[in-house]
């Protein structure tokens, strides 16, 4: 079996428990995009049609995937980049652009935990904040922009981000943002503070309380008005849409991007493992908690969004109902919402003329539930709109905003566990520096980069960063970590690594995707997802109030500043890649190799392990 050689590295932390290891990779993989995003693409793709593609890309890509990282970190005990370096010296710059990409998604993602705080403080307000409209600065009436739209729009546009009309327009740091975005920081770092021994406190609350409220709110959604209209409008499949090929490269980035792989966070999760473990089993459990985590969520999240669409269907046919008694004098209670289609049918065929000049309103449940919303759009706007037509809406906000954060610090934690890990490995501090200050540090300049996210241009910047940096560059370095484990390191090696800490060999399933399947699935994503973004020149939804007509979002073409900014986003931190490969090869070349460097082991030999006999199974115990 594999066995590493020694490298005289001291102890490493260790998981207090096998619970707390599992918990926080699920917490890691189960985020906001499972409760925001995965009942959205099943909205907009055929409803149940869309989980054909999803199981498959779960079953071809994302587990081989995931099993593959929580494998290698195991069994050699090092983050990201120290990994990657000991499969191969060439491989070294898998490992920094990984720890790179998790730096920024950190940013931009606590960002979002901080908008959480800002509502989360807000929701013990009664009325609720987004349920009215301010008065204006006369107290003569309501302020016009929130007349015009809505106050669930207006709360979030103008009294959260402050939003500017475009991108190009920066305008000021809000400091409410700031002191949102410092709190959200200051927790990720209580969080941290004593390393994986603090972090596997938190997460037995941060990992389970988000399904105790999904669990409320399931129970909660279900008994309201329209959550059938929900369902059904959500798991109803279209086969024909499985057509669309956007479809397939949208479920294949989902389930990639939704297990979290890529970032390093599970590489340095599953090396503070024993090094006997089954890590085959931990991959299936996780893998398969968090597909079942999307389909869970998606049943209170739509038994809600059909309560809000059937109570503003009963609404615009109650506007009607008043048009249609007052002109026709009708006795109060004559035309209700049971009979109103009998009633107005009636009408219709006796006063046409009459009926055709009146201001009715075109009510059609089909439109309310084909308005989809996704991310900040589904959590900021359409939710807290549900939530203010709920009894004890404040109770409702309250375990909304609480499940989101919980999420989102989970999620935190395997975000700054791949900088942080790297960070020891490598060795660039001094170990005279207390663990809690490199921390301090780390969440310190994160701190002060987020706070372009806390200008009135802020949400742009946030969309910037989500749409690119955590979509190309992660596609590259999981293909180099498949293509490095399979052909470099060698699957004849990872399967006696394996074999050492559980007990049994891959199946000739999982070598087949590490060595075909997989790699060609994500080349496929790749070069699929390029041409797509390549055929139209990118855009983004800008906020402007004195844009007639208003309300509603205008799209806008990004300037070309701003442009270069995402090709840098996505380019920058795959770039250690190749430049990390070319140096050691041109040191490697001019004899100029460092002592250290002359002992890694020659990438093309495969010596990152030493194979020994097998020994009597008496002896693996």
């Amino acid at each position: 079996m594999a066995k590493t050689k020694d490298s005289g590295v001291e102890e490493r932390p260790q998981w207090d428990n096998k619970i707390q290891y599992l918990l926080t990779c699920i917490g890691f993989a189960v985020g906001l995009g499972n409760v925001w995003r995965f009942p959205y693409l099943c909205q907009i793709y055929g409803g149940g049609a869309f989980l054909i593609p999803y199981l498959i890309a779960l079953v071809f890509e994302g587990l081989p995937l995931l099993y593959l990282e929580l494998a290698i970190g195991q069994r050699l005990r090092k983050g990201s980049i120290g990994v990657w370096n000991s499969i191969s010296p060439l491989l070294g710059g898998v490992g920094i652009a990984s720890m790179v990409v998790s730096f920024l998604v950190s940013n931009f993602y606590n960002t979002i935990m901080a908008w959480v705080l800002w509502y989360f403080f807000h929701s013990f307000q009664n009325p609720l904040p987004w349920s009215v409209c301010p008065l204006n600065e006369e107290h003569t009436g309501y302020v016009t922009e929130c007349e015009k739209t809505s106050p669930v729009n207006y709360f979030w546009y103008r009294q959260t981000l402050n939003i500017t009309p475009d991108i190009e327009t920066s305008g000021s740091v809000q400091w409410w943002l700031v002191i949102c975005l410092a709190s959200a920081w200051s927790i990720v770092f209580i969080c941290f503070i004593k390393g994986i021994k603090s972090m596997g406190k938190a997460v037995y609350v941060t990992a389970t309380f988000p399904y105790l409220v999904l669990t409320i709110f399931l129970i909660r959604g279900l008994t309201l008005p329209g959550a059938t209209d929900g369902l059904t409008y959500l798991f109803t499949p279209d086969w024909e849409i499985l057509k669309n090929p956007r479809v397939w490269l949208d479920a294949a980035t989902q389930i990639f991007f939704s297990l979290s792989v890529a970032f390093g966070g599970l590489i340095a999760f599953s090396s503070y493992n024993e090094e006997r473990n089954n890590c085959e089993r931990d991959a299936l459990v996780v893998g398969i908690i968090n597909s079942a985590t999307s389909l869970y969520a998606s049943i209170p999240v739509f038994s809600i969004l059909g309560f809000k669409a059937r109570t503003a269907y009963n609404n615009c046919l109650q506007d009607n109902i008043l048009t249609l008694t007052n002109h026709f004098e009708l006795p109060d209670q004559n035309m209700t919402l049971e009979n109103y289609d009998d009633q107005f049918r009636y009408l219709q065929n006796k006063y046409p003329d009459e009926i055709a000049k009146l201001p009715l309103l075109d009510c059609n449940l089909q439109t309310y539930l084909d308005e989809s919303a996704s991310g900040t759009g589904l959590a900021f706007i359409a939710f807290t709109e549900a939530v203010i037509e709920m009894p004890g809406s404040q109770v409702w906000a309250v375990l909304f905003f609480i499940m989101l954060f919980s999420l989102g610090l989970s999620s935190m934690f395997g975000n700054i566990e791949g900088v942080l890990t790297p960070i020891y490995d490598l060795k660039l501090v001094p170990k005279w520096i207390p663990n809690q200050v490199v921390t301090g540090l780390v969440c310190l300049v994160s701190f002060a980069m987020s706070l372009i996210f806390s200008l009135e241009s802020g949400n742009y910047w946030v969309e910037v960063f989500n749409n690119y940096v955590g979509s190309v560059p992660l596609l590259v370095i999981a293909f180099f970590e498949i293509v490095g484990v399979a052909y470099v390191h060698g699957m004849k090696n990872f399967s006696e690594d394996i074999y050492f800490m559980t007990g049994s060999k891959p199946s000739i399933f999982w070598k087949m995707c590490w060595m075909v399947i997989s790699p060609l699935l994500l080349l496929g994503v790749f070069v699929a997802y390029v041409i797509v973004q390549a055929q139209t020149y990118p855009t983004y939804p800008a906020w402007n109030a004195t844009k007639e007509p208003f309300p509603g979002n205008e799209t806008l073409f990004y300037p070309n500043w701003v442009f270069a900014i995402i090709i840098l986003l996505c380019v920058v931190p795959v770039v250690p890649i190749p430049l990390v490969a070319l140096c050691r090869l041109i040191s490697r070349a001019m004899g100029k190799t460092s002592t250290s460097a002359r002992s890694d082991p020659n990438p093309y030999t495969n010596d990152a392990f030493e194979i020994e006999p097998q020994e009597p199974k008496h002896r693996e115990a």
